[in-house]
């Protein structure tokens, strides 16, 4: 009986089970030997077929891979019977299951990849060592107890002498099953698929195929074949050299960056669990800094409020006296001067008059804008502003509880002395504590006020902007000239230097005349021709003359007589002065 490649696969022999299993021991079998097994579908290998990378997969799982890509325009697989159809098969692209590379089908299909012979010799002895009891392939009647390496069939005694005996198969090797599991390898010939029976013993050079004997004579006529045991050592040298001499070492450089980037990855590990331990304790900590700080703000709030209700339970008595004091001596005025007699309000007038004058002049008697305004609001809260460091950490967050001093406030710009009409001032408030320090946030009532001088009636409107700084930024534009008194107050209460005097002037008058030395020679002798200034020249002539009476003796603008070229006209247009009948004459 021979045997093709694939028998088992298809066709199962008598006495030997196509036994399933996941490669773990688990499934229709308890297989100890994964390399029997297919890792795609998790069972042994059927017609096992090595892919360009080395890995070996069997045929139907390779056939049902999704192909990577496609060389060429048809995407046909080359399996799906297109030979039939007369059409050439279509080279294809995969990606190997196991290592994940591109790998190239050969333009035959699956079919023309190699057969991995070592994954059948490990299915047949798995499938041997699995079995307990083994039937005869040929009687199904006995326990098989020998086995034909050629034929691939396992036989009783019976059966294995008749074996020898057929002159077919007299010289086929028969090895004991006992012998056969305790080599833990299964040996057999390698036969050809097109010719069964037939072992693969020549090697075809051109053609780098191992062919057997008919193939040689039918195929490969005229090329140079070789038994293979004379070109076993040569090709098994070129092997061996590319293993021992090239890959061995790169597998011990691979092997040993591998050891240093685990060795990495183990040190890595450790570093950010240390890390991890250090931030958590930095944390605590931190959070037990953040508690402290906490705490300690709470408690100066708690002393603020107590001193500020302190102060505020002062401010209720000492108002509450001078409220008894002034309700009393008033209830007791009024009572007199409505129900006494002319003789007992004479009588009481002088007690009367010494106590409502005492509490006229000594009375206390407080400006509303200075009582009951200690309610809180000058505390606040700056999340954002540091609060120096706890236990090394730093803080932020400070609570603020002044408030601000009018007499310690400044002014800042020239807006407040100096302006001109049309033209729109500025200048800024800075408010400031009772230390001079600036307060850093804005919420004070300001109050600008800008009235002229000599006209009650003339108010120039300003305009408060809060910078939420402790700045506060004032504008204003005049539309007379003339001086201003300018208050600036805060909490009712004038700034230092308040009120100010605020200087406003006229807008900037440009020449309309030329800058020359004299009207005659500007105009080209023109006798008409007038200037600002009050010079004449000889002879009659309206305009001036070099040197002449009321010449400055020097430049001048025509229409002014100011000797500054760069400055402003001071030409006066008013009825009454004389220079209001000159005309000027732009040359």
């Amino acid at each position: 009986m021979s045997f093709r490649e694939g028998d088992l696969a298809h066709e199962p022999k008598s006495g030997i089970k196509t036994i399933h299993g996941n490669g773990n021991g688990n499934g229709n079998g308890n297989l100890s030997n994964s390399r029997a097994v297919c890792r795609v579908c998790d069972r042994m290998f059927r017609e096992p077929k090595i892919l360009p990378c080395l890995h070996t997969f069997c045929a139907d799982c390779i056939r049902q891979i999704e192909p990577f890509s496609v060389l060429g325009a048809d995407r046909r697989r080359p399996w799906s019977g297109d030979e039939g159809l007369g059409r050439s098969p279509i080279p294809l692209t995969v990606l190997c299951p196991a290592c994940d590379s591109e790998v190239d089908l050969p333009s035959s299909g699956v079919d023309g990849l190699t057969t991995d012979h070592l994954a059948l010799d490990e299915v047949f002895m798995e499938t041997l060592l699995l079995e307990d009891s083994v039937l005869c392939d040929l009687c199904s009647d006995s326990d098989a107890g020998k086995r034909c390496e050629v034929c691939c069939v396992n036989l009783c005694d019976f059966c294995s002498q008749a074996h020898r005996r057929q002159k077919r198969t007299s010289s086929h090797s028969i090895h004991s099953l006992d012998d056969l599991k305790s080599q833990g390898r299964l040996s057999r010939p390698v036969l050809c698929s097109l010719h069964p029976g037939q072992e693969l013993r020549l090697f075809c050079d051109p053609c780098d195929l191992a062919v057997c004997l008919e193939c040689a004579a039918a195929f490969h006529r005229d090329h140079q074949c070789s038994p293979t045991h004379d070109v076993i050592n040569q090709h098994g040298d070129r092997i061996r050299e590319l293993v021992s001499g090239s890959l061995r070492p790169r597998l011990g450089r691979l092997e040993e960056a591998l050891r240093r980037v685990e060795i990495s990855q183990e040190a890595l590990k450790t570093r950010t669990d240390s890390l991890a331990s250090e931030i958590r304790a930095f944390a605590r900590s931190y959070a037990s800094a953040v508690e402290a700080h906490c705490c300690s703000l709470l408690r100066t709030l708690e002393e603020l409020r107590l001193q500020r209700r302190n102060q505020l339970n002062l401010q209720s008595v000492q108002l509450q006296q001078a409220l008894s004091d002034a309700r009393g001596s008033v209830e007791f005025a009024e009572r007199l001067l409505t129900c006494g007699s002319e003789a007992e309000i004479l009588s009481a007038k002088g007690v009367t008059m010494r106590r409502l004058m005492s509490l006229l002049e000594c009375g206390y008697d407080p400006h509303p804008a200075t009582v009951g305004n200690d309610n809180g609001s000058s505390m606040y809260f700056l999340p954002q502003e540091s609060a120096g460091q706890v236990d090394s950490f730093p803080m932020v967050g400070v609570l603020h509880a002044r408030t601000v001093d009018p007499s310690k406030c400044t002014i800042q710009g020239e807006g407040v002395q100096q302006g001109v009409v049309s033209e729109r001032g500025e200048f800024s408030l800075v408010c400031k504590d009772s230390a001079g320090e600036p307060m850093g946030k804005g919420g004070d009532p300001v109050l600008v006020s800008i009235v002229h001088k000599d006209r009650k009636d003339c108010v120039v409107e300003a305009t408060v902007v809060d910078n939420s700084d402790g700045s506060y930024a004032v504008s204003y534009t005049p539309m007379e000239p003339g001086s201003y008194s300018v208050w600036v107050c805060v909490q009712a209460q004038h700034v230092k230097g308040s009120p100010f005097v605020l200087t406003v002037k006229s807008k900037f008058r440009h020449h309309h005349g030329i800058f020359h030395c004299c009207s005659f020679c500007s105009s080209g002798g023109a006798k008409e021709a007038r200037c600002g200034c009050t010079g004449t020249m000889p002879g009659g002539f309206q305009g001036c003359g070099h040197g002449h009476k009321g010449h400055p003796g020097k430049p001048h603008w025509s229409c002014c007589g100011s000797v500054v070229e760069a400055s402003e006209c001071v030409r006066t247009l008013g009825p009454g002065s004389p220079r209001g009948r000159v005309r000027t004459v732009e040359l």
